[in-house]
């Protein structure tokens, strides 16, 4: 302070700083060295110095701030501390999201010493899952996704709500790379998963499996959706409608219901974990993104070919189930989804029952994990189920494997379990 008042050096009072642009680059198809020359030295190290000296300095990094500061500067000459102190504390969220970024760009690692996270936010939300309860709505800088770029084609804001029930239920159809497949979903659980050879007859067949449930729920088809199909939609109150593309003719019978969320999903499905957060921690894991290419018949019966085909189906939809978990279906519907119980032959009964309800020709039953007795075997069998699949591993499997040959019911084990707590 001596030499710059000897010298009449005048002291720096405000620092503006826009970072290079890592976060917009960070995901271009570009190489490494590319990526690595938008990496922002100098802009950090002056920004996180001028907002350490908040006391005597304004730091600015987002241009939405100007407003405010040029009105405190003329109506006070200077900016008020509390303006000066909030906006240093913009400095250091800023930084350590684009800090985490390049950590994440570099390390290449799952579970690094220090978990990173770096997410900007889109909007606040009108509340969270119940009315009294805050939220906001944040997308990663660091990673593509199909929750991240949607477009929304018309209708009322997303709540937290909607963009969870979004993110299963856009999940669930791309799980079906080669078939049309379409999936109804209320309250984080599938209610109907179709799959079909026209646009029209797969949505149908979908609202067959639950006509109740479907009832203010979310749609996602994953093809292009026609203005036939999107009449039938509008026979139904629902919340969301989603698919990665529509028919101008499909959008004008939509928009008719002015509050009906038409999305139109832009990104794949590219998520590589989930986190699950828990009083003073944080659980971290790779996604359940696997299905077992080691399928065995457990069972003297064998199932045919087309059995075969109705139990994958069937798999394919209890991934996405709350456990314990049921899904019995006839290989092109989920009619009975059984889900959320705290024992497995309750979602058993509830699956069949639901099931019954609704289909009267031969169905089969897949389950989320192995059967701790032979109690499901039997009850299939007495419900007329044609035949299992589950993934086995139980101490007593080989109880669920005589049930099944006694009631010859051809059973086949994965050896891979889908629990979704």
């Amino acid at each position: 302070m001596k030499t710059v008042q000897e010298h009449g050096i005048g002291l720096i009072d405000m620092v503006i700083v826009n970072l290079y642009p890592f976060f917009e680059n960070v995901n271009k198809n570009i190489s490494l060295h590319e990526k690595v020359e938008f990496i922002d030295i100098g802009g950090p190290s002056m920004l996180r110095s001028a907002a350490k000296n908040f006391d005597s300095v304004t730091v600015i990094t987002d241009v939405e701030d100007y407003t405010t500061v040029k009105i405190e500067m003329e109506q006070n000459g200077d900016t008020y501390i509390e303006t000066r102190k909030k906006l240093a504390g913009k400095v250091f969220n800023l930084t350590s999201a684009y800090d985490g970024a390049i950590s994440r760009m570099l390390l290449e690692e799952d579970y690094p010493t220090y978990l990173n996270a770096s997410y900007k936010k889109v909007s606040d939300l009108r509340y969270g899952e119940n009315p009294h309860q805050t939220a906001a709505y944040y997308v990663s800088t660091f990673e593509n996704g199909a929750m991240k770029d949607f477009e929304q084609l018309g209708g009322k804001e997303l709540s937290f709500n909607n963009l969870r029930d979004m993110d299963l239920c856009w999940k669930v159809v791309t799980e079906f790379k080669e078939e049309m497949a379409c999936c109804a979903v209320k309250h984080s659980t599938p209610c109907g998963v179709a799959i079909g050879t026209s646009a029209l007859e797969t949505y149908q067949k979908t609202f067959e499996c639950d006509p109740v449930s479907i009832f203010g729920g979310i749609v996602a088809m994953n093809y292009k959706i026609d203005a036939a199909t999107a009449e039938e939609l509008n026979k139904t109150f629902l919340e969301i409608v989603m698919a990665p593309e529509f028919d101008e003719e499909a959008l004008e019978v939509l928009r008719k219901k002015k509050n009906l969320r038409i999305i139109k999903i832009v990104n794949p499905v590219s998520d590589k974990q989930t986190w699950v957060k828990v009083d003073g921690g944080i659980l971290v894991q790779d996604n359940d993104s696997i299905f077992s290419d080691d399928i065995k018949v457990v069972t003297e019966t064998q199932p045919t070919e087309e059995q075969k085909k109705a139990l994958l189906f069937s798999q394919r939809v209890v991934k996405y189930v709350k456990s314990n978990a049921i899904v019995v279906s006839n290989g092109i519907q989920a009619f009975g989804i059984g889900g959320g119980q705290v024992n497995r032959i309750w979602a058993t009964q509830q699956a069949i029952e639901r099931a019954k309800e609704k289909f009267t020709g031969d169905l089969v039953l897949a389950s989320d994990a192995f059967f701790p007795f032979r109690d499901v075997v039997d009850f299939c069998a007495q419900e007329g189920i044609t035949a299992i699949i589950q993934p086995g591993g139980s101490v007593k499997d080989q109880d669920s494997i005589e049930a099944a040959n006694e009631h010859k019911i051809p059973m086949m084990f994965t050896g891979i379990r889908h629990f979704f707590h």
